[in-house]
């Protein structure tokens, strides 16, 4: 039986950015998964204030150089990549002059949320895709991390459907206890429009009304074969809505070592 391979997309992961539950989540279980005897990938945004001397960061020549289209504008794809030695981990960053050089995280300095993170997160995801198509990798389970990862399901299972790297692929999301004060901007569903996002997905985004943090976490469990609780404390109007679309459920477990177990057998139960 060839080794599993299982790719994981997170708005942040430790020790790039402070420790949080989702950095924390991020860093701990792919290296823990790894251990068992899958192959991983993880990815990050490559956010400004992420110090790219000291934590040694490298530009990919050989993966960067290509435009994406959002909202009829190019932006252009740089891929670094660092290794968190400890782990035997490599983590990939999408980075873009745009988007994420010049800015902080998905809050500016003063704390004030980006107006264009709908934007931004539409780069990042579309980024990991390509990526992944230009490394040739061929993921079984796509890992979700945080809301900025929310629209990874969406592009997983319609945008890139038919592509080698992803049409067998399984798409677990994790909620976490996070939430975000500005809703997507106006049009936001248009600028999802992709190879396989067409109208009919595009009705569906516009027919949830405001993208607020709520719908956008429906709007991932739509598209996801599973979902994972990561924080003990979750919207329970969400856990509602997973169960009333009947999607596969891991509830909360607090000891990480028994949350791996858990984990690691879901990911065998999903891609069964």
């Amino acid at each position: 039986m060839s080794q599993k391979k299982v790719l994981y997309v997170s708005q942040e992961i430790y020790p790039y950015l402070e420790e949080t539950n989702i950095s924390n989540t991020s860093r701990y279980l792919p290296q823990a998964i790894q251990e068992k005897g899958k192959e991983i990938r993880a990815f990050m945004p490559k956010y400004g204030n992420i110090n790219e001397r000291r934590n040694q960061l490298h530009e990919v020549i050989r993966l960067s150089g290509m435009n994406l289209i959002i909202d009829d504008t190019d932006h252009s794809l740089i891929i670094k990549v660092a290794s968190i030695q400890s782990a035997r981990m490599q983590v990939y960053f999408i980075d873009n002059d745009d988007y994420f050089q010049n800015r902080e995280t998905l809050v500016d300095a003063k704390g004030l949320e980006y107006d264009d993170n709908d934007e931004r997160s539409i780069f990042f995801i579309r980024g990991v895709m390509e990526t992944i198509k230009k490394l040739r990798w061929v993921p079984d389970i796509i890992h979700c991390h945080g809301w900025f990862s929310a629209l990874a399901p969406l592009y997983i299972k319609k945008g890139y459907a038919d592509d080698p790297c992803f049409k067998g692929a399984k798409v677990i999301y994790s909620l976490y206890d996070e939430s975000f004060d500005k809703a997507f901007q106006h049009g936001f569903a248009e600028k999802l429009r992709f190879d396989g996002i067409g109208d009919p997905e595009i009705e569906k985004v516009k027919e949830r009304g405001v993208i607020d943090y709520t719908n956008l976490m429906k709007l991932a469990i739509d598209f996801s074969d599973g979902v994972v609780q990561g924080s003990e404390k979750v919207n329970p109007e969400i856990i509602q809505y997973i169960q009333e679309k009947g999607v596969k459920f891991l509830p909360y477990h607090a000891d990480f070592d028994k949350r791996v177990e858990e984990i690691d057998a879901f990911y065998e139960e999903i891609d069964s």
